[in-house]
């Protein structure tokens, strides 16, 4: 990892404290959805848009949504291929709510399965805690969303401890927890920012810039959180 980017780490940890109690600026949209994720070379569902959200030149057929991304998921244990595969799988779901509800579906059977299993798979509870909370932020509180009534938070601290040291979760668990619990929030983003010192990937997705290169880097927004800024979809 290069020099500036422990600097940089560093500094943002350090300053953890004062980044707490200063105002921060209003995210531009709902932070598991409006942000990308670096995934490097990782295979992931077809994406052409430059911009976070679709540019309408997209064909993918979501006919194939829940095959194609399970398909992803099971060939992966990078947290953050999962989540940008689910950020973008959220993005082609609004699109058509049937397509939504089967990718669901998969994915809570996944959960269920792993109940029962004598080596449960972390991520088939990471998962679907992720696509919980997507869903939430982009399809909205109404019918179209069939996951309104569940709480992702067990499945996410299950696939936590299951998963055991993995900082690239932690920053998902962050995200997630923005708008609190703050004390567990801040746990979770104590040991991603400890963890990426490790980590490349997680360090690159670190100093990205959220929105646009004159936003806050992801580091300061989950160390600087305040419920009262986290835009809402």
């Amino acid at each position: 990892m290069q020099i500036t980017s422990f600097r940089f780490l560093r500094a943002a940890f350090s300053a953890f404290s004062a980044l707490l109690i200063m105002s921060t600026a209003v995210l531009a949209g709902p932070p598991l959805i409006c942000h990308s994720f670096d995934i490097g070379t990782a295979r992931s569902l077809p994406w052409i848009s430059h911009d976070w959200n679709l540019a309408g030149s997209e064909n993918f057929d979501t006919n194939k949504l829940a095959a194609e991304t399970l398909a992803i998921l099971d060939a992966s244990d990078v947290p953050l291929v999962h989540m940008e595969t689910l950020r973008r799988a959220t993005l082609y779901a609004r699109k058509d709510p049937a397509a939504a509800k089967q990718l669901l579906l998969k994915l809570v059977a996944r959960v269920q399965s792993n109940e029962l299993a004598v080596r449960p798979n972390a991520f088939a509870f990471f998962d679907s805690a992720y696509l919980v909370e997507t869903f939430k932020q982009w399809l909205g509180e109404k019918n179209r969303n069939p996951a309104n009534a569940l709480d992702s938070s067990a499945w996410l601290r299950k696939a936590i401890q299951l998963r055991g040291d993995d900082p690239q979760m932690e920053l998902a668990a962050a995200l997630i927890t923005l708008n609190g619990p703050q004390a567990e929030h801040r746990e979770h983003a104590d040991r991603a920012i400890s963890g990426a010192k490790h980590d490349q990937l997680l360090a690159r997705n670190l100093q990205s810039h959220f929105r646009g290169s004159q936003g806050q880097t992801l580091a300061e927004i989950i160390l600087s959180s305040d419920p009262k800024t986290v835009a809402k979809n």
